[in-house]
């Protein structure tokens, strides 16, 4: 039976407006998402879609509630303790691509493996190289973002994503900034990693056909899960 990647479990987030005034962002959701899901989660405007995934990648921590990645509890782990935690497990694709704009595509892509270290400067150059030629970037090696279209700057930052071999991808609308072509480029990347590497995919999107297309999809309302189709976890008696 496959592994849980991320368990949740009755997570409440709140906001405080003011001293005295709260806001609910999530009441109590409990979530399990299995090893090599592909999971779009959608939902309207404020329905806690990406306070979710920041709950999940350890940006964001429940007012209560506890998470699990890869079988640890990083509920209450120390930021410097997360983000290393984060550097060796997750990968995270925003909607805005933050290469950085002096560097090239193997040095953006370089980036987080010089940070955690766990390859020499040989190894670091070859892997870039292997990850730009996966996401279809294999002559735009010496590119900087400026001299790359918008689809191509993302295929980098997914490419820079996949650096540390991270258990889970996550995508906070990666496509919203594209164009359909560039969109469906992105989707069928994603889809070709689930499948031929079996990588965990969770990400959330306002694109329905993008949503539809993937194995499972979570839809929030309020801060709730009001439907889950195509889920792979067995349901409990």
């Amino acid at each position: 039976m496959a592994e849980s990647i991320v368990r949740l479990e009755g997570i409440r987030k709140e906001l405080a407006l003011s001293r005295d005034v709260r806001q609910t962002i999530i009441p109590n959701l409990s979530l399990d998402i299995l090893k090599g899901e592909f999971v779009a989660i959608t939902g309207p405007s404020g329905s806690g879609k990406s306070t979710l995934l920041y709950i999940m990648g350890g940006l964001d921590q429940p007012t209560f509630g506890k998470v699990w990645l890869d079988g640890e509890d990083i509920t209450n782990i120390d930021e410097a303790e997360m983000t290393v935690i984060r550097n060796q497990k997750i990968g995270f694709i925003y909607q805005f691509h933050f290469l950085l704009p002096e560097f090239n595509a193997i040095e953006n892509v370089s980036l987080p493996m010089l940070i955690r270290r766990k390859f020499g400067k040989k190894e670091i150059r070859e892997r870039a190289i292997k990850l730009l030629d996966m996401v279809g970037l294999e002559n735009k090696y010496t590119n900087k973002p400026n001299q790359l279209s918008g689809g191509q700057q993302q295929r980098v930052a997914i490419a820079r994503a996949l650096a540390n071999e991270p258990k889970v991808l996550l995508g906070d609308e990666p496509t919203g900034n594209l164009d359909s072509k560039s969109a469906d480029n992105v989707y069928q990347l994603f889809d070709r990693l689930n499948r031929e590497l079996n990588q965990t995919v969770i990400v959330v999107t306002h694109d329905e056909e993008f949503a539809n297309r993937a194995g499972r999809r979570i839809h929030l309302v309020d801060g709730m899960i009001a439907s889950d189709s195509g889920s792979t976890v067995p349901v409990l008696a």
